[in-house]
Parts: C-alpha cells; structure tokens; sequence
C-alpha cells in the first residue's frame, strides 16, 4: 500500500513516529508521501524525509489555510525550496472555504501560482478543497493542459464530480471519511472508476471507523482500502494491488 497524504511530521506523532512508522511497515505499506503545510512544516517534514529517506516523501507547497494577506511571502519561500531540491509534487496547495473565506482570492492566486510552478518542474499536485471542490475543478479545468497532473485529495463528492475529476485524468483520494456511514461514500464508491483511485490518511485527521475521532495514522491506510472493498464487493487485495499501482503512476515511480 502507498499512503499518498499523511502528515506524520506533526506534534501528535512526536512521542511515538517509529512505533508509527513500524506498524505501517508490518502491514505492508511502501511509501508515505508527506505534503507541507507552510514555513512551520518544513524542518520537521524534511528531517522526517531524511530519518526514513525510502518509505517518507516531502511534497511542498503552500497550505490554503496558511494563505494570508502577505502569502506571496510564504510563496516566496516554497519557490526557493523547489530551487534547492527535488520534490515528488506540489503540495498541498488548493482552496478552502470551511473555516474562513476572507482570503478566498489570495487563495485562488496562490493556487494558479503553485500550479504553474508544478508545470514547470514536471511534477503532480495535491489538491486540498474543503467545501470548496466544484470551484477548484473550474479552476483545474480552466488551468490544465498536458503536463499538469495531480490529485483531489480526501474526496468526498457526488458520482458527477467524481466524473469531472476522472475527465481530467486527475487522480481522486479516499481515506477516513469514505468508511463514515452518514458521507454517502457508500453510493459513490461502487460507481466510479478504479483507474484514478488513490489511498491516503490525511494522518493524523480523519481516522476511519473503528478509530473515528482517535488520531489517524498510516497503518489505518487498510481499513479504508477493506471498506473500499466491501462497497465494490471486490478483495482487499484487488483494492491494494489497483490503488497501489494508480499512486504509483501518480508520482511517477517505476
């Protein structure tokens, strides 16, 4: 399994992340893409990458919760990070407009800025859209074109925007919410397409049933791939074998 959105470089995981790391590890996980925050990410996540450098891996980009009045600042610094070094993909970057919508514009531009510098360095980004997903596939709508790629990360929407995201051969990530029974995700699961399906935690948010409301973390990748399962009456290991190779065309490992 590939965990392709986990933020284990978080306070909640100080006091145990290799106990966290090895239970991921036991249950056959490969990878841990890690997506950045902002500037207050960056260190944690990137000594985390260098501590497990084959089984954790940084992403950057500029969190739309941590997009202010003076983001460009912020901006300014993920642009020299991508400069120094490689990263697996932009992120995570996008729109939100659950907790607040005053800079709802500065987010939007962040989103365009980011998404261009993904199309100059060839690499996929992770899109974050609470209460906001309609609007951001307008807006990869009206920004794709060949070379960008990417993933809605912690979809929760309709059959209809699922096949909007499939359209534009954006990948679609399910984790902790998919196994929530009041989501709907019982309905949308077993009608869409396996080929743009991607697991992922949102660890340390969002852990799945049975572990709802606790902390999440990477080795519950499999609770969410088994109710994935249950709703396409498929195997388990048809969900790892197909989800696994989907994230692993995402970030582009051969």
């Amino acid at each position: 399994m590939i965990d392709t959105h986990a933020h284990i470089y978080l306070e909640q995981f100080k006091e145990d992340i290799d106990d966290v790391i090895t239970r991921a590890k036991e249950l056959g996980m490969e990878k841990v893409y890690l997506p950045n925050i902002d500037r207050t990410s960056i260190d944690n996540m990137l000594s985390l990458e260098e501590r497990y450098p084959d089984f954790c891996v940084a992403t950057m980009g500029l969190h739309p919760c941590s997009v202010k009045a003076d983001f460009e600042k912020e901006l300014y610094l993920v642009e020299d990070w991508l400069g120094k070094r490689y990263f697996a993909a932009i992120g995570e970057i996008g729109t939100d407009l659950y907790w607040d919508k005053t800079f709802i514009d500065q987010q939007i531009e962040a989103f365009k800025i980011q998404t261009q510098w993904a199309k100059d360095y060839k690499i996929p980004i992770i899109i974050h859209c609470r209460e906001s997903l309609d609007m951001t596939i307008d807006l990869v709508e009206e920004l794709r074109d060949e070379s960008l790629k990417g993933v809605f990360h912690c979809f929760n929407g309709t059959v209809e925007q699922a096949r909007r995201i499939e359209e534009l051969d954006f990948f679609i990530g399910l984790g902790g919410v998919s196994t929530f029974k009041n989501s709907g995700m019982n309905e949308v699961i077993p009608e869409i397409t396996m080929n743009n399906v991607v697991l992922e935690t949102d660890s340390p948010y969002l852990a799945p049933v049975p572990h709802r409301g606790k902390r999440n973390e990477p080795a519950y990748t499999q609770l969410v791939a088994q109710k994935i399962a249950d709703y396409r009456e498929t195997s388990l290991e048809n969900i790892i074998s197909e989800t696994t190779a989907n994230a692993k065309r995402l970030f582009q490992l051969t």
